[in-house]
Protein backbone atom coordinates (compact mmCIF):
# COMPACT_ATOMS: atom_id res chain seq x y z
CA UNK A 1 0.00 0.00 0.00
CA UNK A 2 2.91 2.30 0.72
CA UNK A 3 4.18 1.95 -2.87
CA UNK A 4 0.71 2.78 -4.23
CA UNK A 5 0.43 5.77 -1.91
CA UNK A 6 3.88 7.07 -2.82
CA UNK A 7 3.30 6.60 -6.56
CA UNK A 8 0.00 8.49 -6.40
CA UNK A 9 1.50 11.31 -4.33
CA UNK A 10 4.36 11.83 -6.81
CA UNK A 11 2.03 11.59 -9.82
CA UNK A 12 -0.35 14.16 -8.35
CA UNK A 13 2.54 16.52 -7.64
CA UNK A 14 3.69 16.20 -11.27
CA UNK A 15 0.12 16.74 -12.55
CA UNK A 16 -0.02 19.94 -10.49
CA UNK A 17 3.36 21.30 -11.55
CA UNK A 18 3.20 20.61 -15.31
CA UNK A 19 0.39 23.13 -16.11
CA UNK A 20 2.27 25.80 -14.15
CA UNK A 21 5.03 25.63 -16.76
CA UNK A 22 3.94 28.02 -19.51
CA UNK A 23 4.93 25.82 -22.43
CA UNK A 24 2.57 25.14 -25.34
CA UNK A 25 3.38 21.41 -25.77
CA UNK A 26 0.41 19.15 -25.01
CA UNK A 27 2.32 17.41 -22.19
CA UNK A 28 2.13 20.67 -20.21
CA UNK A 29 -1.39 21.69 -21.29
CA UNK A 30 -3.40 18.47 -21.04
CA UNK A 31 -3.04 17.99 -17.23
CA UNK A 32 -4.93 21.26 -16.56
CA UNK A 33 -8.02 19.68 -18.14
CA UNK A 34 -8.13 17.13 -15.32
CA UNK A 35 -7.94 19.56 -12.37
CA UNK A 36 -11.29 18.35 -10.98
CA UNK A 37 -10.25 14.69 -11.14
CA UNK A 38 -6.80 15.50 -9.72
CA UNK A 39 -8.40 17.28 -6.75
CA UNK A 40 -10.62 14.29 -5.94
CA UNK A 41 -7.67 11.94 -6.30
CA UNK A 42 -5.57 14.07 -3.95
CA UNK A 43 -8.32 13.80 -1.32
CA UNK A 44 -8.59 10.01 -1.65
CA UNK A 45 -4.81 9.61 -1.61
CA UNK A 46 -4.69 11.63 1.61
CA UNK A 47 -7.30 9.28 3.10
CA UNK A 48 -5.24 6.32 1.91
CA UNK A 49 -2.29 7.76 3.82
CA UNK A 50 -4.29 7.64 7.04
CA UNK A 51 -4.60 3.86 6.65
CA UNK A 52 -1.00 3.29 5.56
CA UNK A 53 1.53 1.85 8.00
CA UNK A 54 3.56 4.79 9.27
CA UNK A 55 6.76 5.21 7.28
CA UNK A 56 9.56 7.70 7.45
CA UNK A 57 8.44 10.98 5.86
CA UNK A 58 4.76 9.88 5.65
CA UNK A 59 3.52 13.06 7.29
CA UNK A 60 5.63 15.16 4.96
CA UNK A 61 3.76 13.56 2.06
CA UNK A 62 0.45 14.05 3.86
CA UNK A 63 1.28 17.70 4.35
CA UNK A 64 2.20 18.02 0.69
CA UNK A 65 -1.14 16.47 -0.34
CA UNK A 66 -2.98 18.87 1.92
CA UNK A 67 -1.22 21.83 0.31
CA UNK A 68 -2.05 20.50 -3.17
CA UNK A 69 -5.69 20.00 -2.19
CA UNK A 70 -5.99 23.58 -0.90
CA UNK A 71 -4.27 24.91 -4.03
CA UNK A 72 -6.64 23.16 -6.45
CA UNK A 73 -9.74 23.78 -4.34
CA UNK A 74 -8.97 27.49 -4.15
CA UNK A 75 -9.19 27.64 -7.96
CA UNK A 76 -12.11 25.25 -8.46
CA UNK A 77 -14.41 26.66 -5.76
CA UNK A 78 -15.04 29.68 -8.02
CA UNK A 79 -16.94 27.33 -10.34
CA UNK A 80 -19.35 26.06 -7.69
CA UNK A 81 -22.39 27.42 -5.87
CA UNK A 82 -20.22 27.90 -2.77
CA UNK A 83 -18.61 30.93 -4.42
CA UNK A 84 -20.74 34.03 -3.73
CA UNK A 85 -21.98 36.00 -6.74
CA UNK A 86 -24.72 38.60 -7.00
CA UNK A 87 -28.14 37.31 -7.93
CA UNK A 88 -29.91 39.36 -10.56
CA UNK A 89 -33.54 39.63 -11.52
CA UNK A 90 -35.21 40.31 -14.81
CA UNK A 91 -36.67 43.79 -15.14
CA UNK A 92 -39.45 45.09 -17.34
CA UNK A 93 -37.00 46.86 -19.67
CA UNK A 94 -35.16 43.67 -20.53
CA UNK A 95 -35.62 41.48 -23.59
CA UNK A 96 -37.78 38.40 -23.61
CA UNK A 97 -36.00 35.22 -22.50
CA UNK A 98 -33.95 33.58 -25.22
CA UNK A 99 -32.74 29.99 -25.43
CA UNK A 100 -30.02 28.28 -27.43
CA UNK A 101 -28.22 24.97 -27.74
CA UNK A 102 -24.56 24.53 -28.61
CA UNK A 103 -23.51 21.02 -29.58
CA UNK A 104 -20.37 19.32 -30.82
CA UNK A 105 -22.18 16.58 -32.73
CA UNK A 106 -19.05 14.46 -33.46
CA UNK A 107 -18.68 14.22 -37.23
CA UNK A 108 -18.86 10.41 -37.30
CA UNK A 109 -21.96 10.18 -35.12
CA UNK A 110 -24.80 8.88 -37.27
CA UNK A 111 -27.59 9.29 -34.71
CA UNK A 112 -29.04 12.29 -36.52
CA UNK A 113 -32.61 11.68 -35.39
CA UNK A 114 -31.58 11.78 -31.73
CA UNK A 115 -30.17 15.26 -32.19
CA UNK A 116 -33.18 16.45 -34.19
CA UNK A 117 -35.39 15.07 -31.41
CA UNK A 118 -33.32 16.98 -28.86
CA UNK A 119 -33.83 20.25 -30.76
CA UNK A 120 -37.57 19.63 -31.02
CA UNK A 121 -37.79 18.75 -27.32
CA UNK A 122 -36.05 21.89 -26.00
CA UNK A 123 -37.25 24.15 -28.82
CA UNK A 124 -34.38 26.71 -28.72
CA UNK A 125 -34.56 30.08 -30.45
CA UNK A 126 -31.29 29.21 -32.18
CA UNK A 127 -28.67 26.48 -32.10
CA UNK A 128 -25.14 25.81 -33.31
CA UNK A 129 -23.48 22.56 -34.28
CA UNK A 130 -19.75 21.85 -34.46
CA UNK A 131 -18.02 19.02 -36.36
CA UNK A 132 -21.03 19.08 -38.69
CA UNK A 133 -20.18 18.01 -42.24
CA UNK A 134 -22.20 17.46 -45.41
CA UNK A 135 -24.00 14.43 -43.97
CA UNK A 136 -25.04 16.40 -40.90
CA UNK A 137 -26.17 19.33 -43.01
CA UNK A 138 -28.35 17.03 -45.08
CA UNK A 139 -29.76 15.38 -41.93
CA UNK A 140 -30.72 18.75 -40.43
CA UNK A 141 -32.63 20.01 -43.49
CA UNK A 142 -36.01 19.09 -41.93
CA UNK A 143 -35.28 21.77 -39.29
CA UNK A 144 -34.79 24.54 -41.84
CA UNK A 145 -38.49 25.26 -42.17
CA UNK A 146 -38.71 26.03 -38.44
CA UNK A 147 -35.32 27.77 -38.35
CA UNK A 148 -35.52 30.02 -41.37
CA UNK A 149 -32.20 31.84 -40.83
CA UNK A 150 -29.00 29.85 -41.30
CA UNK A 151 -25.26 30.22 -41.63
CA UNK A 152 -23.36 27.14 -42.77
CA UNK A 153 -19.65 26.32 -42.89
CA UNK A 154 -19.64 22.77 -44.19
CA UNK A 155 -16.27 21.04 -43.79
CA UNK A 156 -15.17 17.41 -43.70
CA UNK A 157 -12.16 17.97 -41.41
CA UNK A 158 -14.15 17.83 -38.11
CA UNK A 159 -14.24 21.65 -37.95
CA UNK A 160 -17.49 22.34 -39.81
CA UNK A 161 -20.04 24.65 -38.14
CA UNK A 162 -23.76 25.20 -38.74
CA UNK A 163 -25.99 27.86 -37.21
CA UNK A 164 -29.81 27.80 -37.32
CA UNK A 165 -32.07 30.54 -35.94
CA UNK A 166 -35.66 31.69 -35.68
CA UNK A 167 -34.32 35.12 -34.79
CA UNK A 168 -33.50 37.31 -37.75
CA UNK A 169 -29.87 37.26 -38.82
CA UNK A 170 -28.80 40.76 -39.87
CA UNK A 171 -25.23 39.84 -40.79
CA UNK A 172 -23.13 36.67 -40.74
CA UNK A 173 -19.37 36.30 -41.13
CA UNK A 174 -16.94 33.41 -41.12
CA UNK A 175 -13.47 34.16 -39.72
CA UNK A 176 -10.30 32.15 -40.23
CA UNK A 177 -8.11 33.85 -37.64
CA UNK A 178 -5.05 31.58 -37.56
CA UNK A 179 -5.65 28.84 -40.15
CA UNK A 180 -7.64 28.56 -43.38
CA UNK A 181 -9.35 25.35 -42.23
CA UNK A 182 -10.40 26.43 -38.70
CA UNK A 183 -13.49 28.67 -38.87
CA UNK A 184 -15.17 30.86 -36.28
CA UNK A 185 -18.57 32.36 -36.96
CA UNK A 186 -19.89 35.83 -36.11
CA UNK A 187 -23.68 36.21 -36.25
CA UNK A 188 -25.43 39.57 -35.76
CA UNK A 189 -29.09 39.15 -34.78
CA UNK A 190 -32.07 41.25 -33.81
CA UNK A 191 -34.95 39.93 -31.72
CA UNK A 192 -38.64 40.56 -32.38
CA UNK A 193 -38.73 42.92 -29.37
CA UNK A 194 -35.91 45.05 -30.82
CA UNK A 195 -32.76 43.84 -29.03
CA UNK A 196 -29.62 43.40 -31.13
CA UNK A 197 -26.80 41.09 -30.08
CA UNK A 198 -23.86 39.17 -31.55
CA UNK A 199 -23.18 35.44 -31.29
CA UNK A 200 -19.67 34.06 -31.82
CA UNK A 201 -19.15 30.34 -32.34
CA UNK A 202 -15.63 28.92 -31.89
CA UNK A 203 -13.98 25.52 -32.18
CA UNK A 204 -10.17 25.69 -32.15
CA UNK A 205 -8.00 22.54 -32.33
CA UNK A 206 -6.95 20.86 -29.06
CA UNK A 207 -3.40 20.19 -27.90
CA UNK A 208 -3.17 16.40 -27.69
CA UNK A 209 -0.95 13.48 -28.73
CA UNK A 210 -3.45 12.61 -31.51
CA UNK A 211 -4.17 16.10 -32.89
CA UNK A 212 -2.08 19.26 -32.43
CA UNK A 213 1.29 18.90 -30.71
CA UNK A 214 0.97 22.33 -29.11
CA UNK A 215 -1.76 24.71 -27.97
CA UNK A 216 -0.48 27.54 -30.20
CA UNK A 217 -3.28 27.43 -32.79
CA UNK A 218 -5.94 27.04 -30.12
CA UNK A 219 -4.69 29.93 -28.05
CA UNK A 220 -4.06 32.16 -31.07
CA UNK A 221 -7.55 31.50 -32.43
CA UNK A 222 -9.27 32.20 -29.11
CA UNK A 223 -7.33 35.37 -28.40
CA UNK A 224 -7.96 36.64 -31.95
CA UNK A 225 -11.66 36.17 -31.24
CA UNK A 226 -11.25 38.04 -27.95
CA UNK A 227 -9.68 41.05 -29.72
CA UNK A 228 -12.49 41.05 -32.29
CA UNK A 229 -15.17 40.87 -29.59
CA UNK A 230 -13.68 43.70 -27.55
CA UNK A 231 -14.42 46.22 -30.31
CA UNK A 232 -18.10 45.25 -30.69
CA UNK A 233 -20.49 47.67 -29.00
CA UNK A 234 -23.49 45.31 -28.91
CA UNK A 235 -24.18 42.56 -26.35
CA UNK A 236 -21.99 39.55 -27.17
CA UNK A 237 -22.01 35.83 -26.45
CA UNK A 238 -19.05 33.59 -27.32
CA UNK A 239 -19.83 29.87 -27.27
CA UNK A 240 -18.26 26.67 -28.47
CA UNK A 241 -15.94 23.77 -27.96
CA UNK A 242 -12.97 25.78 -26.71
CA UNK A 243 -10.86 22.63 -26.21
CA UNK A 244 -9.79 24.50 -23.11
CA UNK A 245 -10.81 24.89 -19.47
CA UNK A 246 -11.89 28.11 -17.80
CA UNK A 247 -8.97 28.20 -15.35
CA UNK A 248 -6.17 27.85 -17.93
CA UNK A 249 -3.86 30.79 -18.60
CA UNK A 250 -5.17 31.28 -22.15
CA UNK A 251 -8.82 31.21 -20.98
CA UNK A 252 -8.09 33.85 -18.35
CA UNK A 253 -6.36 35.97 -21.01
CA UNK A 254 -9.35 35.44 -23.30
CA UNK A 255 -11.75 36.65 -20.61
CA UNK A 256 -9.64 39.70 -19.74
CA UNK A 257 -8.89 40.64 -23.36
CA UNK A 258 -12.51 40.34 -24.48
CA UNK A 259 -13.96 42.05 -21.36
CA UNK A 260 -16.46 39.21 -21.05
CA UNK A 261 -17.87 37.28 -18.08
CA UNK A 262 -17.64 33.56 -17.36
CA UNK A 263 -21.14 32.44 -16.26
CA UNK A 264 -19.75 29.27 -14.67
CA UNK A 265 -18.33 31.34 -11.81
CA UNK A 266 -20.62 30.87 -8.83
CA UNK A 267 -22.68 28.34 -10.76
CA UNK A 268 -21.13 24.99 -11.77
CA UNK A 269 -18.49 23.35 -13.97
CA UNK A 270 -20.97 22.29 -16.71
CA UNK A 271 -18.67 19.44 -17.80
CA UNK A 272 -19.29 18.15 -21.32
CA UNK A 273 -16.49 15.83 -22.53
CA UNK A 274 -16.32 12.84 -22.56
CA UNK A 275 -20.08 12.22 -22.71
CA UNK A 276 -19.74 8.47 -22.10
CA UNK A 277 -17.38 8.58 -19.11
CA UNK A 278 -18.74 10.55 -16.18
CA UNK A 279 -15.59 10.25 -14.07
CA UNK A 280 -13.42 11.47 -16.94
CA UNK A 281 -15.56 14.43 -17.97
CA UNK A 282 -14.02 17.86 -18.50
CA UNK A 283 -15.67 21.31 -18.88
CA UNK A 284 -14.26 22.24 -22.30
CA UNK A 285 -17.41 23.55 -24.03
CA UNK A 286 -17.27 27.07 -22.65
CA UNK A 287 -19.28 30.26 -22.83
CA UNK A 288 -18.54 33.92 -22.13
CA UNK A 289 -20.84 36.95 -22.36
CA UNK A 290 -20.90 40.73 -22.05
CA UNK A 291 -22.20 42.52 -18.96
CA UNK A 292 -25.62 43.32 -20.45
CA UNK A 293 -26.43 39.65 -21.02
CA UNK A 294 -27.83 37.83 -17.99
CA UNK A 295 -27.78 34.05 -17.73
CA UNK A 296 -30.87 32.43 -16.22
CA UNK A 297 -29.86 28.82 -16.83
CA UNK A 298 -26.77 27.02 -18.09
CA UNK A 299 -26.64 23.22 -18.14
CA UNK A 300 -25.81 20.13 -20.14
CA UNK A 301 -28.49 18.10 -21.90
CA UNK A 302 -28.75 14.38 -22.50
CA UNK A 303 -26.32 12.51 -24.71
CA UNK A 304 -27.40 12.01 -28.33
CA UNK A 305 -24.52 9.79 -29.46
CA UNK A 306 -21.73 12.38 -29.58
CA UNK A 307 -18.59 12.40 -27.43
CA UNK A 308 -19.72 15.81 -26.11
CA UNK A 309 -22.85 16.62 -24.16
CA UNK A 310 -24.80 19.54 -25.64
CA UNK A 311 -24.99 22.82 -23.70
CA UNK A 312 -28.32 24.58 -23.12
CA UNK A 313 -28.52 28.25 -22.13
CA UNK A 314 -31.38 30.58 -21.23
CA UNK A 315 -30.63 34.31 -21.06
CA UNK A 316 -32.02 37.80 -21.45
CA UNK A 317 -30.57 41.18 -22.46
CA UNK A 318 -30.82 44.25 -20.23
CA UNK A 319 -28.99 47.46 -21.16
CA UNK A 320 -30.07 49.27 -17.99
CA UNK A 321 -28.83 46.78 -15.42
CA UNK A 322 -25.25 47.41 -14.27
CA UNK A 323 -25.13 44.67 -11.61
CA UNK A 324 -22.50 42.67 -13.56
CA UNK A 325 -20.04 45.50 -14.19
CA UNK A 326 -17.88 44.45 -11.26
CA UNK A 327 -17.37 41.00 -12.84
CA UNK A 328 -15.46 42.46 -15.78
CA UNK A 329 -11.68 42.03 -15.54
CA UNK A 330 -9.36 43.77 -17.97
CA UNK A 331 -5.91 42.75 -19.14
CA UNK A 332 -2.80 44.54 -17.93
CA UNK A 333 -0.27 45.84 -20.45
CA UNK A 334 1.87 42.75 -19.82
CA UNK A 335 -1.12 40.46 -20.42
CA UNK A 336 -2.01 42.30 -23.62
CA UNK A 337 1.53 41.81 -24.87
CA UNK A 338 1.35 38.12 -23.94
CA UNK A 339 -1.91 37.76 -25.85
CA UNK A 340 -0.37 39.37 -28.95
CA UNK A 341 2.53 36.93 -28.82
CA UNK A 342 0.11 34.00 -28.58
CA UNK A 343 -1.84 35.28 -31.60
CA UNK A 344 1.31 35.59 -33.71
CA UNK A 345 2.53 32.15 -32.66
CA UNK A 346 -0.87 30.71 -33.56
CA UNK A 347 -0.70 32.21 -37.05
CA UNK A 348 2.80 30.84 -37.62
CA UNK A 349 1.90 27.33 -36.47
CA UNK A 350 1.20 25.02 -39.39
CA UNK A 351 -1.26 22.39 -38.24
CA UNK A 352 -1.08 19.17 -40.24
CA UNK A 353 -4.78 18.43 -40.73
CA UNK A 354 -6.40 16.38 -43.46
CA UNK A 355 -8.97 18.11 -45.67
CA UNK A 356 -11.23 15.11 -45.31
CA UNK A 357 -11.02 13.14 -42.07
CA UNK A 358 -12.28 9.58 -41.88
CA UNK A 359 -13.03 7.64 -38.73
CA UNK A 360 -10.29 5.26 -37.65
Amino acid sequence: MWIIYLTLAVLLLVMTILPKIQHSHWIFRVPEFAKIQVTYLIFFTFLLGLFTDPKEYLWYYQGLLLVLFVHHSHILIKYTRFYPVKKHRQRHKSSDKLHFISANVYQFNKEYEKFIGLVKKYNPDFFMTMESNGDWEKAMRPLEKEYGFQHKVTLENTYGMHFYSRIEIKEAKTHYFVADDIPSIEIHMKTADGFSFVFFGVHPPPPSPTEEETSKERDGDLLSTAKCVKDIKKPVIVVGDFNNVAWSRSSVLFRKTSHLIDPRIGHSFVSTFHAKYRLLRFPIDLMFHSEDIFIKQLKTLENFGSDHLPVYCEFFIDHHNDEQEELIETATSEEKAEAEIMIEEGKKEDGERETVVTED
